[in-house]
């Protein structure tokens, strides 16, 4: 898969919503579109050092489409969008201003893990969906 041809999704990989939302969209993408990497993976590593993108902040979702990079709000609303049918009513949510939706986002990603709970390793995916992860 060449990077142009790509929607990879890059997410916290110890975060429990984080992973359920990694299932839900897996679940959800019968064309197999998306692909998958952990922020602290060496594959998310590599692609936020080539967007540019500090490899620090784990408290986004990143999302890579052809070459173009999104985070927070905006990340998540695209990938609705790319999910396609009724997920795409969501992307209605972008005539908010960015600043309004990454407050909420950055709200949710401060009790995340408090309420979501937090593995103490990055999620291993099992053989059944393998095929969605950089490796």
């Amino acid at each position: 898969m060449h990077l142009t041809e790509s929607h990879i999704i890059l997410f916290d990989g110890v975060c429990n919503l984080c992973i359920g939302i990694v299932n839900f969209i897996i679940k959800r993408d019968s064309e197999k579109k998306f692909r998958f990497a952990a922020l602290q993976s060496e594959s998310g590593q590599m692609l936020l050092n080539k967007f540019g993108v500090s490899s620090t902040d784990i408290n986004t979702l990143i999302y890579i489409s052809g070459e173009k990079c999104l985070d927070k709000s905006s990340a998540a609303l695209q990938i609705l969008n790319d999910l396609g049918g009724v997920w795409r009513l969501f992307y209605a949510f972008i005539y908010i201003p960015a600043p309004i939706r990454d407050f909420l986002y950055h709200q949710i990603t401060k009790i995340r893990y408090r309420i979501f709970g937090k593995r103490s390793s990055c999620m291993v995916p099992s053989s059944g969906i393998k095929e969605w992860f950089l490796i």
